[in-house]
């Protein structure tokens, strides 16, 4: 009897070590929140736009894969549009592959919180994935620019790839752009007439991040580039995403 009590005592102690040490993980864990356009209509062409799968699905499993916990919000809530383009068998990648199987994340699309709902305290970084949508909507979001501003001023990080350096068009800290004097990147002039969107989309990237007083710089066209200046990383294509995922990583791990 005394050997059966002394087990269930040593049981019960190894699940209880067990428990507080699962505990410690997850209060350690990190928190990202993805926000992503809820824009669907590409200007006056009768096309649609959303969000690119790839520079959502890349640093989704970037992070996650790293055991970081990812809330998904955005301006309306619920399932955000997809760019068709984004979806055709072209512009496949392994990422988008793992994606299109991925049950928990499609549902969590589904779900997501709506963009007024969040409180920045509750997370550890920001990241916008591009798609053409964010143009319209993120660009103008007063929601999302005093978002970008209390993560900003929160010491957290604020990333961005492709288009969704837009979304940082009219966020201002102490009265002056955030991108004034920074080093970013983003969709380039070139790639934007490469897809012949030039005389689509409401502002090209490239001019108005110059405009608000960036120091703007890229490489090729649709070679990874990503540029990290303190806390406000940036990245300047579909193929960057992983990269800025990396960064934002590396400062998560860092702090």
């Amino acid at each position: 009897m005394k050997k059966i009590a002394l087990l269930i005592i040593l049981a019960l102690t190894v699940n209880c070590i067990t428990a507080t040490a699962q505990t410690k993980k997850k209060k350690g864990m990190k928190k990202v929140l993805f926000v992503v356009t809820s824009h669907n209509k590409l200007g006056n062409t009768g096309e649609k736009t959303g969000f690119w799968t790839e520079e959502l699905a890349a640093p989704y499993y970037a992070l996650t894969d790293q055991g970081v916990e990812i809330d998904i919000a955005t301006p309306l809530g619920g399932q955000p549009p997809i760019d068709p383009k984004s979806e055709d068998p072209s512009a496949a990648t392994e990422d988008t592959k793992r994606y299109d199987n991925d049950k928990v994340l499609l549902e969590k699309l589904k779900n997501t919180k709506k963009l007024s709902a969040i409180n920045q305290a509750d997370y550890d970084a920001v990241f916008y994935p591009g798609g053409h949508g964010p143009l319209w909507d993120l660009a103008e979001d007063a929601t999302s620019a005093a978002l970008i501003e209390a993560f900003y001023t929160n010491n957290k990080p604020v990333s961005f790839v492709c288009h969704a350096p837009g979304a940082l068009k009219n966020v201002k800290i102490n009265g002056e752009f955030l991108v004034k004097g920074k080093k970013v990147t983003g969709f380039s002039n070139t790639e934007e007439e490469a897809v012949g969107l030039t005389k689509i989309v409401p502002f090209l990237l490239e001019d108005v991040l110059q405009e608000n007083g960036a120091t703007y710089s890229k490489v090729s066209d649709w070679q990874p580039y990503a540029v990290e200046d303190g806390l406000l990383i940036t990245g300047q294509n579909p193929a960057s995403s992983k990269l800025v995922a990396e960064k934002l990583l590396h400062q998560l791990n860092s702090k």
